[in-house]
This record gives structure tokens, C-alpha cells and sequence, in this order.
């Protein structure tokens, strides 16, 4: 899914430097900024987030905005309407989110989360926040049992290469506009849920061993963010 997300962005990239060169070379006529332009800033960073990644409704709600930016800006109908209109359709995307997810939730997701929550209240949590700044926690030959991360235009890293898991452990992280590195041991297997708005969770791990002792789950949501899951290797 990461490389199918590189590719699409590789591509929405090209056409753009196509157009605006060609518009430069006078080989193009058209007017490059028609009337919402910057609508395109919503519509295509939505569709991207729609093809690849797993939540669908907050790409869709976006898109819808972006859409509905895009006919007020050529005049179809008033900003006014647009406005009413788009908080129409938030309020129907998230209705039907709620709706979907009651019924459609997979068992991986309700796995996940139901240990996330165990495992901090049977072993309790320590805890990270990088507010417009970054964090660093390093566990060397200590016991990690659960973190709760919190990023807000900044980032935060949890290095788990010399950790000691005595038993499953659990991460839960709040990422906005913000980034979390991961850094776990390589005889770990790990399951997560994803909750993200235009963002995710990336697994760059270079040795996913089958021979693993503990199971780490990590529960992770926000917007306009990430975490990225790295190992010994992937991080040289």
C-alpha cells in the first residue's frame, strides 16, 4: 500500500510539473489557475488517501468539501450554500462511518484494541507528548510493558531495541500533523489498528521473524500525520 501511495503521488506530481512546463513554453494555452484552483489542494490529496488507505469515510467526506469548494468557486452556487451544504455532508459521512464501523468492524481491529486497553490497565502506562516540539524515549535494559504517545505538530520516538518484554505489550498514539517512530526488537510480532485522516501507519521493518516470543499491539489515530514501525535493520 506504501508503494501504491508513492506511485500515485509520483504521478500526480509529473502531470503537474508536465502542465506548468509546457505552460511555460507557451506549448499549452490554457489557464493553469482557473477559477478553485486551490480546490485541488482537498480534492487530490483525497482521492489519494481514499485508494490507499484502509478508512474510506473521512477520505470521502474531504473529497465532498473539496467538490463542493469547487462548484462555488465556478459559480454553480453560492459560498453560502456550499458552506451548508458541506456541513450536510460531513454530518452524512459521519453518520454513516459510525453506522459502518458498528457493523462492519473486523475482528483484527477489535482484537487489537481490546488488548490495547487490557495490557494498560493490567500493567500500567508510561507516556510521551511532543507539542510543537520532539521526544525521545530509549528503553535500555528496562522492562516496557505500555506507552501512550501524543504528537502535536512534532514528533516523538519510543527506541525498543533493548527493551525487555516479559510479556504482550501495548502502544497507543494520538498523531496530529506530527510524526511517531517506532523502534522495536526483532523478535516481536506486531498488530495494529489505524485510525488516521490522511495518514497511517508504515511497517518498514526489514525482519518480520515468525520466531517471536511477544506480540506487540499498537493502537494508533490522529490527522495529517504518522507511525512509522522500524526495526535494528531499517534503522541503519
Amino acid at each position: 500500500m506504501k508503494r501504491a501511495k508513492s506511485i500515485i503521488w509520483g504521478l500526480a506530481l509529473l502531470a503537474l510539473g508536465v502542465i506548468f512546463g509546457g505552460k511555460a513554453l507557451g506549448i499549452f494555452n490554457f489557464d493553469i489557475f482557473f477559477e478553485g484552483w486551490w480546490t485541488l489542494f482537498i480534492i487530490i490529496p483525497s482521492v489519494v488517501s481514499f485508494i490507499t488507505e484502509k478508512e474510506k469515510f473521512s477520505s470521502l467526506t474531504f473529497l465532498a468539501c473539496g467538490i463542493i469548494l469547487l462548484l462555488a468557486a465556478q459559480n454553480v452556487f453560492s459560498y453560502d450554500v456550499a458552506w451548508k451544504v458541506m456541513l450536510a455532508a460531513a454530518l452524512v459521512f459521519f453518520g454513516l462511518s459510525l453506522v459502518f464501523k458498528n457493523i462492519f468492524h473486523s475482528k483484527h481491529d477489535k482484537e487489537v484494541a481490546e488488548h490495547v486497553k487490557n495490557l494498560k490497565e493490567k500493567g500500567g502506562s508510561d507516556s510521551q507528548v511532543a507539542i510543537f516540539s520532539s521526544n525521545e524515549s530509549v528503553y535500555n535494559k528496562e522492562e516496557f510493558t505500555s506507552d501512550d504517545i501524543v504528537a502535536i505538530f512534532g514528533g516523538a520516538s519510543l527506541d525498543l531495541r533493548n527493551a525487555i518484554l516479559k510479556k504482550d505489550a501495548a502502544i497507543k498514539v494520538f498523531c496530529l500533523f506530527g510524526g511517531v517512530e517506532i523502534i522495536v526488537p526483532e523478535d516481536v510480532t506486531i498488530k495494529t489498528k489505524s485510525g488516521f485522516i490522511f495518514g497511517g501507519i508504515s511497517d518498514d521493518r526489514k525482519n518480520n521473524t515468525e520466531k517471536s516470543t511477544h506480540t506487540l499491539f499498537i493502537e494508533a489515530a490522529g490527522g495529517f500525520g504518522g507511525v512509522t514501525i522500524k526495526d535494528t535493520k531499517s534503522k541503519k
